[in-house]
């Protein structure tokens, strides 16, 4: 089955895995209004299906993602603005939208990358679990070129992964590298010359476990990475009661015992 967002961004479900990809072949994926739009809507369309248990996220063509389209984006002002705008308590506007929906799935998220990971489209990668990427995937953080800064939540992925003077030096020039410096940088999980074949080894891994403790598990390093001792450990404790009252919990115990592979049910409940 597949479903098409925004005429941009595919999701095609095969094997309780959930394949998005960046349809924009022609502009090396690069992020219009449609294309932002619509990798929200396929995210959302993620977070409904209780049956999908990993997203391997992906463009289309020679690119990943070529970052923000400023041709196009910059010649609608009034969307622009309403893009900076925030919502109720939404603590995201539509540019950070775009990168940390992937954040707030309930399921582990993958992206490959190859060809150009620029800008905007490298702080989707940096949003997801996992960067799977060619070696000579060419990726910047680009927005310096054009007198930016990045503001599309790299302010808080590159803290996850890089010391400051990395960042600020990165951000500061907005140098291209490769994929095996982004390795040595920490900013991707693993090079290889098929990240895709990868991805989906680590996804047919993530799926034999229970998709309520993978759920939990990603919650609970992004709830508890800057949290104080006592406030990571209630979070834990938490957590792990909720887990143990789960029917995927009592499976897994059950097929342990066995000694047989469990056969789980959809996710519960969102962590």
């Amino acid at each position: 089955m597949t479903q098409t967002f925004r005429n941009r961004v595919t999701l095609e479900k095969k094997n309780d895995i959930a394949y998005i990809t960046l349809s924009r072949a022609d502009k090396y994926n690069g992020l219009d209004f449609d294309m932002m739009e619509g990798l929200i809507d396929a995210a959302k369309a993620v977070k409904k299906d209780r049956s999908l248990r990993v997203v391997i996220l992906q463009g289309d063509g020679k690119a990943f993602c070529a970052g923000l389209d400023f041709g196009t984006v910059m010649t609608q002002p009034l969307k622009v603005l309403k893009g900076f705008t925030k919502y109720g308590i939404k603590k995201t506007n539509l540019f950070q939208e775009v990168c940390w929906c992937w954040r707030e799935l309930p399921v582990p998220v993958i992206a490959v990358l190859h060809g150009y990971c620029y800008g905007g489209g490298m702080q989707i990668a940096l949003a997801a679990d996992f960067r799977f990427a060619t070696p000579d995937c060419e990726m910047s953080i680009m927005e310096i070129k054009w007198g930016l800064i990045p503001d599309m939540t790299g302010t808080v992925t590159l803290r996850e992964l890089v010391p400051m003077d990395v960042a600020k030096e990165l951000t500061m020039t907005g140098r291209l590298f490769s994929g095996e410096e982004a390795k040595q940088l920490n900013l991707v999980t693993r090079v290889a010359n098929n990240p895709l074949e990868e991805a989906e080894k680590l996804a047919e891994a993530i799926k034999t476990r229970s998709p309520d403790g993978i759920s939990a598990g990603k919650s609970l390093f992004h709830k508890t990475w800057n949290a104080s001792e006592s406030q990571a450990f209630d979070i834990e404790s938490k957590m792990q009661f909720k887990l143990m009252r789960g029917k995927n919990y009592r499976r897994a115990l059950a097929a342990g015992k066995k000694k047989q592979p469990p056969e789980f049910l959809p996710r519960e409940r969102d962590y």
